[in-house]
């Protein structure tokens, strides 16, 4: 069954309407009810639209938090061919909040790493829901220098809260983890692209989303703290989550202006929940696009780059 959000609920009327009348069309007129069904499923596709076309900040926040929404294995089933997923950091253990292997897209040999956040509650428990720990983190370094050293391109797919803050993870180094993982993102010389398709949570997203190239959904976000944790600490009041959103510039419109992203990639109508084969073939094509481009690059040139783009964001011009 279709997941509403609360903002939906409009459509979410007309649409179990629809529903009703399917359910009738047997027993009565089914011409005179198919009409009524065409009428209601253009109002519900209109007021779609409209909700869509105009989300605020907060909304987006929902929509990217959607549980129905591709998550990190849909992707890579979709677009990623003979994938063999690598487990381990070699120090301590898996961590399964970060899915990685090595794989072909579009014929090309690439290395993935990406959040993943499970889809039901067992798969949520077995992914910590997308929260990785250090051991996470130590594992998509490992990957990268393999990477790296076979001179394979890096794809990155975020999806998480952030980094996983339980004791734990603390104890094992989960500051250093991070940042390990973001001075690897700078140096290799292979091209890594990053593609947020949820959420975007502070480091535990820079960690692998410090690329050449930072693609992002329409109604994704990316944010240095959740909305509800910039409003209890600014205001001492998780219910100013929506006014924090709107503070924080945390959407793709308000990054790809800031500089932080470089691509925007359009969601089918109603969010990449409604058609996820749709949504995540269109973000094939931004990936492939965003790879062809770097593609011609040396070594020395690529880590140039990478780090140049990266310390010219928030610069001010003359």
């Amino acid at each position: 069954m279709r997941s509403y959000l609360d903002f939906e609920k409009p459509v979410a009327e007309l649409e179990a309407k629809v529903e009703e009348l399917r359910a009738l069309q047997e027993e009565g007129d089914a011409i005179a009810i198919g009409e009524e069904i065409g009428r209601i499923e253009a109002k519900a596709a209109a007021a779609l639209q409209e909700l869509y076309g105009e989300l605020t900040p907060w909304q987006k926040t929902q929509v990217a938090r959607h549980p129905q929404r591709p998550h990190c294995v849909d992707y890579i089933a979709a677009l990623i061919a003979d994938f063999t997923p690598l487990a381990g950091d070699r120090k301590h253990g898996e961590d399964a909040a970060i899915v990685g292997g090595f794989g072909r897209f579009q014929g090309e040999s690439v290395c993935v790493i990406g959040h993943e956040k499970g889809s039901d509650t067992e798969s949520r428990l077995q992914h910590n829901f997308g929260m990785a720990r250090p051991e996470g983190y130590r594992k998509a370094v490992r990957l990268m220098g393999m990477a790296d050293r076979f001179d394979i391109p890096v794809i990155a797919l975020i999806d998480t809260a952030g980094a996983y803050p339980g004791i734990g993870a603390e104890e094992r180094g989960q500051a250093e983890a991070i940042a390990r993982s973001t001075e690897a993102c700078l140096e290799i010389g292979v091209p890594n692209v990053a593609v947020i398709i949820g959420e975007g949570g502070s480091g535990g997203a820079v960690a692998i989303a410090t690329a050449n190239r930072v693609i992002m959904l329409e109604h994704a976000i990316y944010s240095v703290i959740s909305p509800e944790g910039a409003a209890s600490i600014l205001w001492r009041d998780t219910a100013r989550a929506q006014d924090a959103a709107a503070a924080m510039k945390i959407t793709a419109e308000d990054l790809l202006r800031l500089g932080v992203i470089d691509t925007i990639v359009p969601e089918p109508v109603g969010g990449a929940h409604r058609e996820p084969a749709a949504a995540i073939a269109t973000t094939g094509d931004a990936l492939a696009a965003a790879l062809a481009e770097l593609r011609a690059l040396d070594r020395a040139t690529i880590a140039r780059l990478r780090r140049e783009k990266f310390t010219a964001i928030g610069r001010t011009l003359a």
